[in-house]
């Protein structure tokens, strides 16, 4: 790799940083797909949202059928 091309890296790295859910959630979730699986399913199982507060799954399905999201832990 030529010094340029590694400098080129690092400002990509910077834009779009290589975080888990692209290096692994996605590829899982996509070989998941080739198996019949819905692939927003499958990312859902393998990454669920962490919602910031004490709230049980009748809790969050009230704020989804009134079209609200919980605040979720960042």
């Amino acid at each position: 790799m030529t010094q340029k091309e590694f400098l080129q890296w690092i400002e990509y790295y910077k834009l779009f940083p290589f975080d888990d859910f692209s290096r692994y959630y996605k590829p899982a979730a996509l070989i998941a797909s080739s198996m019949g699986t819905e692939t927003k399913k499958a990312l859902d199982w393998l990454q669920p949202e962490v919602y910031d507060g004490d709230f049980n799954e009748a809790d969050i399905n009230t704020f989804k059928a009134f079209g609200i999201t919980p605040p979720v832990k960042g």
